[in-house]
């Protein structure tokens, strides 16, 4: 059984319909602060497996124990805490607190119980400024925000239990900016309040809920102005996911590896291949740029594939494609 935590947030979603469908049984520990319980029956359908659900939050040390009392818990994947950039900036103490705290108790109870892999939930964010493109894994580390600076605080808590537990193995994946849904769309993107990214901000004035989108910034050093970023399909993060944890599992050692497309999109270019997939258009409009932004980033993701066998397959057109089949068949996102 894999322990799956924040299990039913959009990332932990997809990834957990993926490691159904691979025949594994899953435990999702989730305490809804940003996720939805309607998620939990949709995810059961679409991966045919095993799913316990328990509703916990990772610093509940004694439900953390209970969850896993009496349960065979082969590795944990550990999705849970909070990741808007601006807001971490505005609430510093919560995302320490529930980043880091929350990942110590976790690590905490997973000792006591004896489970000694874990699969993180990085960010290429812990990159900072680019001193070279694409980033590889060498990169120099400048995390800016409170956010980034937390995944990276993750990162060195697992570096040093690994050198001081020869036990313990963990994979630590940092993603750049997963965006789509399940083809089925029956499962996607479903932020609480007004989305701080921009994708999900484009489906819903697509789909009528906000009014414009603004992009920030039409003057960067880009081909047409606006940011460019390394968007990679969220089924094709979730088998990156899937891949990690088997790596674990055939105990190949622990890993820090990007997952991304190697190809960096710009905002115009995302709006453009967004209105060509559905026939809509999306009504834009330029604004400032915003503190912290920056002009273009995007992954080598070639030691992913060397050493975990995965690669992203699917492109910008599918993961508009698969975005749209979820905001259409549900504009007002997931029932409360």
């Amino acid at each position: 059984m894999i322990l799956v935590t924040g299990g039913l947030g959009y990332l932990g979603s997809h990834t957990c319909v993926a490691l159904q469908r691979a025949g594994l049984s899953l435990l999702v520990v989730d305490n809804l602060a940003n996720s939805r319980i309607a998620v939990l029956e949709r995810m059961r359908a679409l991966g045919g497996g095993e799913v316990e659900f328990v509703q916990a939050d990772v610093r509940d040390r004694a439900a953390l124990d209970a969850a896993m009392r009496g349960r065979r818990i082969e590795a944990v994947m550990h999705f849970a805490g909070l990741k808007a950039v601006g807001e971490s900036v505005a609430r510093p103490l919560e995302y320490y607190d529930n980043n880091l705290t929350g990942t110590l108790v976790l690590l905490q109870a997973m000792a006591a119980a004896g489970v000694h892999a874990l699969v993180f939930s990085s960010s290429a964010t812990v990159y900072g400024e680019p001193a070279f493109l694409p980033y590889t894994e060498e990169h120099p580390l400048n995390p800016v925000s409170p956010y980034a600076v937390t995944k990276r605080g993750v990162e060195r808590l697992l570096e040093d239990l690994a050198a001081a537990d020869a036990r313990f193995r963990y994979a630590a994946l940092r993603y750049f900016n997963p965006i789509g849904a399940h083809p089925s769309g029956r499962i996607g993107e479903d932020p609480r309040g007004i989305p701080g990214n921009l994708f999900p901000y484009l489906t819903q004035v697509a789909v009528g809920r906000l009014d414009q989108l603004t992009v920030h910034g039409r003057e960067y050093d880009t081909p047409d102005g606006t940011g460019v970023r390394d968007y990679i399909h969220v089924m094709d993060l979730a088998d990156g996911h899937l891949a990690a944890l088997r790596h674990l599992l055939e105990a190949r050692g622990s890993i820090t590896a990007n997952l991304g497309t190697g190809r960096g999109t710009s905002v115009l270019e995302l709006i453009a291949a967004f209105e060509r997939v559905t026939g809509l258009r999306v009504p834009h409009a330029f604004g400032p740029r915003r503190d912290g932004d920056i002009a273009s980033y995007y992954a080598d993701a070639r030691l992913a594939e060397r050493a975990l066998g995965w690669r992203a397959s699917r492109g910008i057109e599918d993961m508009c494609r698969d975005a749209w089949a979820w905001q259409s068949a549900n504009p007002s996102g997931y029932p409360d």
